[in-house]
């Protein structure tokens, strides 16, 4: 679209509102960019930007992550949540390495191609990274669109076609009008049009808002997600603490100590009286997030516990008993039988990024 009535209140708010975040440097590669943009999925800039400055400052490249192990990431990613979102990093990093040498793409195709990485992903980075005309359409800018233009007071509860269509409709034809529009109009749902409490006196375009003509209605859709507290994602920060407490643990030779076992991951869930009688089923519902949602077979616990000190570590007990430590034993001392392969906690493709 050449022009829209919004294009200019919202850009010229933008010019003068706008954060200052170091992912929109100009000078900020595509990598640190598209590191940010995973890290904000669900998570808020407060929390990111320490751990993206960290992350960059480690890992400036692609081809420096790859080059670590996988664990180190989970560890480095600290209290982001959703850790799996670490995990897709490094295996973007290593395709980018593998297949375009080490450089982010430009391309949108070969930026969906990678590990992790969705529609927004996708377009986010060959925006605000290459400057190119893509709809880019998070949640802040569904809410923005649907009340400004639609006149709802909420986003529908997941992309619609509807949704995306309108919001490609709305892009300028010029490139970098258009990056700049895609990441003006998200920023004005990140800290006007909230989902809660929205400034509606303080909007550049509260005489442009149907929402707003309408009399700014109610919302009447389906109700908020579960609450946080005893969700599978508390769970997993519950795990992942015990876990980053563990890095680099020594025992009393002063010996690298093997990964933690089933017990002691359980013993940091609550509940996990009830859980010791059906082992199986509470590690299932345990890992289930950072495993992808698949039982990887044998101990996944001390399996993820191993990925976090970077590397497989011998079993040093004798017998199968004393390893198994009330749950599972380590691959030493596992009995000599196809590792079981079921779903557990539903579908993986809930993890993906996007």
């Amino acid at each position: 679209m050449a022009d829209h009535r919004l294009h200019a209140p919202v850009l010229a708010w933008y010019s003068v509102e706008a954060r200052d975040l170091p992912w929109r440097d100009p000078d900020c590669s595509p990598w640190g960019v598209l590191v940010s943009e995973v890290m904000l999925q669900q998570t808020p800039v407060a929390r990111v930007l320490p751990a993206w400055q960290r992350w960059v400052e480690r890992w400036p490249t692609p081809a420096s992550l790859a080059d670590e192990a996988v664990g180190e990431a989970i560890h480095a990613w600290a209290r982001l949540g959703y850790p799996r979102r670490a995990v897709r990093l490094h295996e973007a990093a290593t395709a980018i390495v593998a297949r375009h040498g080490g450089q982010v793409p430009d391309d949108l195709d070969q930026l969906l191609a990678l590990p992790g990485i969705g529609s927004y992903t996708a377009a986010a980075v060959a925006s605000f990274a290459f400057r190119q005309r893509h709809a880019v359409v998070d949640t802040n800018v569904r809410r923005v669109l649907a009340r400004t233009v639609t006149g709802a007071a909420q986003a529908a509860p997941s992309l619609t076609a509807a949704e995306r269509a309108l919001a490609e409709d709305l892009v300028p034809d010029d490139a970098e009008r258009a990056a700049t529009w895609a990441v003006a109009s998200m920023e004005l749902g990140a800290l006007i049009c909230t989902a809660r409490a929205p400034r509606c006196a303080e909007c550049p375009v509260i005489g442009l808002c149907r929402w707003q003509a309408d009399g700014a209605p109610a919302y009447d859709g389906p109700p908020a997600g579960q609450r946080y507290e005893g969700s599978d994602r508390y769970v997993r920060g519950l795990l992942l603490a015990a876990l980053r407490a563990a890095h680099g643990r020594r025992d009393d030779g002063g010996a690298a100590a093997g990964p933690l076992t089933q017990r002691a991951l359980l013993a940091a869930v609550p509940g996990r009286r009830a859980a010791r009688r059906r082992p199986r089923s509470a590690s299932a519902r345990a890992v289930s997030g950072l495993t992808g949602g698949r039982w990887l077979g044998g101990t996944a616990a001390a399996k993820i516990g191993s990925a976090f000190q970077g590397s497989e570590q011998r079993c040093r007990t004798s017998s199968r008993s004393a390893c198994s430590d009330g749950g599972d034993p380590c691959r030493a001392h596992r009995p000599a039988t196809a590792p079981r392969q079921s779903r557990i906690g539903g579908n993986p493709a809930r993890t993906q990024l996007s």
